[in-house]
């Protein structure tokens, strides 16, 4: 693991969006950054250039976090783990379509950010 590697946080739940912080800085991430909405993480993505994102698929605003994926990946291949209280089958079949590199379902713990994560990343 290299607390050098840039996460992006995407997640429009404030508390959430810390706890999130919080547990990577535990495991040794340092370079974290948050953002709040669809549009808010496109141009982070484009200013910051992160190594991951982490991607809240049910963001509020005009640009949900699939929509915000697809057009990360539009722009380059920043791998994205989606973040999601929401697994029907129609939600899921949609974010599949940009290959993402995983998937943690809400409640959040950090076994499963630090299982994620450390896959992305390697």
């Amino acid at each position: 693991m290299s607390s050098k590697k840039k996460i992006l946080i995407v997640e429009d739940e404030g508390i959430v969006s810390i706890d999130i912080q919080n547990i990577l800085r535990k495991l040794g991430y340092n370079f974290i950054e948050l953002a709040f909405t669809g549009e808010d993480a496109l141009n982070k993505t484009q200013d910051w250039n992160p190594d991951l994102i982490l991607m809240d698929i049910g963001l509020k605003g005009d640009i949900d976090g699939i929509e915000a994926a697809i057009r990360v990946k539009n722009r380059g291949n920043t791998p994205i783990i989606f973040l999601t209280g929401f697994a029907d089958d129609n939600t899921l079949a949609r974010a599949n379509k940009i290959n993402p590199v995983g998937y943690i379902i809400k409640p959040i713990n950090n076994k499963d950010i630090d299982d994620a994560v450390s896959k992305a990343l390697s």
